[in-house]
């Protein structure tokens, strides 16, 4: 079964078609981005749709203290959670491999940006901070996960508003936002290219990443690279990194306009 889809597939590619009718170059649609899904449990939320690919992640914050080797930064903590919802293939327990590599992503392509100003989140150098932690949620897999995670990760970003800081009492007063949002430098995004066979193409499907040969996920900020992650089995040419990332960075536009 897995040759037939496989050779399938490849003969298609060779039209410049999908499966789902797209070009190689195409994302699925809609492409959509809903803000403050979850005001009452989370600083910040987010939900996106990428086809039928859908994604929810929350931003939490506390105060805590600094890494010793970062006595004056924030903390920044990703977190992803794979449940059967999403995937029959997800189990329920402790992180497995897959929700590890989904939030290391998210994570890397943030950390590496310095999207956030974590300098900005120190309350009192080498004692208090504020923690943020973000947690990814997929509530249906229908292929590349890893952008929909990354988009909704900054757009939940992009929404949170710190709670309320009570430095006397060294308490945090949930429920009573402030109006300062969380010190935001850049805005990344993920765009993941996969190449089956000779052939490369953009957003794969949910059977696309069953037959794929590799994949690259690239990380970027207007033109800029901030970080990728190399995937799947086989190995990738200089050639085909290179035109990877020429085609992530031209897509990752499309991304950022939902946004």
């Amino acid at each position: 079964m897995y040759n037939e889809l496989r050779d399938y597939m490849i003969a298609l590619f060779a039209k410049n078609m999908r499966k789902d009718g797209r070009k190689l170059l195409d994302y699925r649609k809609p492409i959509r981005v809903e803000y403050d899904i979850s005001p009452k449990s989370a600083e910040g939320s987010a939900r996106v749709t990428i086809g039928k690919t859908e994604v929810i992640a929350g931003v939490k914050m506390e105060v805590g203290e600094p890494f010793p080797d970062t006595p004056n930064q924030g903390v920044l903590i990703v977190s992803a959670e794979l449940v059967p919802l999403a995937s029959p293939e997800f189990e329920s327990g402790p992180p497995d491999i897959q929700a590890i590599e989904l939030s290391r992503v998210v994570d890397r392509g943030l950390r590496e940006s310095k999207a956030i100003d974590l300098d900005k989140l120190c309350v009192k150098e080498g004692e208090k901070v504020w923690i943020v932690f973000i947690d990814i949620y997929p509530i249906n897999d229908s292929g590349n996960l890893f952008d929909a995670a990354s988009l909704a990760a900054i757009a939940a970003l992009k929404n949170a508003k710190m709670p309320k800081y009570d430095a006397k009492e060294d308490k945090i007063i949930y429920g009573e936002a402030t109006n300062k949002k969380i010190p935001l430098n850049k805005t990344p995004i993920s765009c993941t290219i996969s190449k089956i066979g000779n052939y490369i193409l953009v957003d794969p499907s949910y059977e696309e990443e069953r037959v794929l040969d590799a994949r690259l996920t690239v990380t970027s900020e207007k033109g800029v690279i901030n970080a990728m992650q190399k995937g799947g089995i086989n190995s990738l040419s200089h050639e085909d990194i290179m035109k990877m990332v020429d085609i992530a960075i031209e897509k990752s536009r499309e991304l950022e306009k939902a946004l």
